[in-house]
């Protein structure tokens, strides 16, 4: 079993004609993910890669069932593609879209709460449940089936740390990007969760990185409600004060969002924090390699 995406997932890719979303279609087919429809407004009855194009969500789910969306749009219209995708009812939907205005994200994670769709992103890499679905723009050769699921505010580490993990001969159950935006769609706490009931997940890799409070937040939760091992990093160890580091989220203000401050929360925690980037996957072996 895996979380949240599996071999049931019907994907369909909303901004499937642009240049990101026609490339990263093409490559999650050759991954084996069941890309069922794409959406592009004005372009209802072609194809992509024998993809049916339409013009709308709901004319992609009610002629192929999808239940799983990926939105590739611009910026200025990533908001409304997302509300469009809860509208008719996809529950999971993941957005890779980098840039969207906080505003939008605001009234986008209002609509949501009273639908039963989960968002995942934006500005992320996506999930991946190894061999049997990739929705995302994650480079699949790196990832392998197997029990670790790994939860991650920062893509690149995610590929990094996924990697040091399959060279160590582990496998993992579900990968997934939350995106380093200031408004996400699920949490840390939120994915937590979810690997909590899954039986495949026998332990967690945690990547965090400076600014808002999510870390400290996951520390105190897994010490109250989660049992699995739990290994972390926490990008930004030496990032000055009041500078934002890459992502929108990530910027550190007066004493809060330090990357020691969130060390020290999760050690408090009980739970292990690896210092050195290079030396997670080892711990990851050490601490649930059986």
């Amino acid at each position: 079993m895996s979380i949240l995406v599996g071999k049931d997932s019907r994907i369909l890719v909303q901004g499937i004609t642009g240049r990101e979303g026609s490339f990263h279609t093409q490559q999650m087919l050759s991954y084996g993910t069941k890309v069922v429809a794409g959406v592009t407004p004005g372009k209802a009855g072609q194809s992509m890669e024998g993809v049916p194009i339409y013009n709308t969500v709901e004319d992609a789910v009610r002629e192929q069932g999808a239940n799983c969306s990926i939105i590739f749009v611009p910026p200025a219209f990533a908001a409304d593609a997302i509300m469009e995708a809860a509208a008719v009812g996809i529950g999971v939907i993941v957005c890779i879209t980098e840039g969207i205005p906080t505003l939008d994200m605001v009234r986008a994670k209002h609509y949501l709460k009273d639908k039963p769709s989960v968002l995942i992103g934006p500005n992320c890499p996506g999930i991946i449940s190894p061999g049997t679905c990739k929705v995302g723009i994650m480079p699949g050769y790196i990832f392998q089936a197997g029990s670790i699921g790994v939860i991650s505010r920062s893509g690149t580490l995610t590929y990094e740390v996924v990697d040091q993990i399959s060279k160590q001969g582990l496998g993992q159950s579900t990968c997934i990007g939350i995106g380093g935006d200031p408004i996400i769609g699920l949490s840390f706490i939120d994915l937590l969760t979810y690997f909590a009931g899954d039986e495949q997940t026998q332990g967690v890799v945690l990547i965090g990185e400076i600014g808002g409070t999510a870390e400290e937040e996951a520390a105190l939760f897994i010490q109250k409600n989660f049992s699995k091992p739990v290994v972390t990093f926490i990008a930004g160890q030496t990032a000055p004060p009041g500078r934002r580091m890459g992502h929108a989220g990530a910027i550190i203000s007066g004493k809060a969002g330090t990357a020691q401050g969130k060390m020290a929360a999760l050690q408090a925690a009980g739970i292990r924090v690896v210092m050195d980037l290079t030396q997670v996957g080892g711990a990851v072996r050490e601490v649930m390699g059986g």
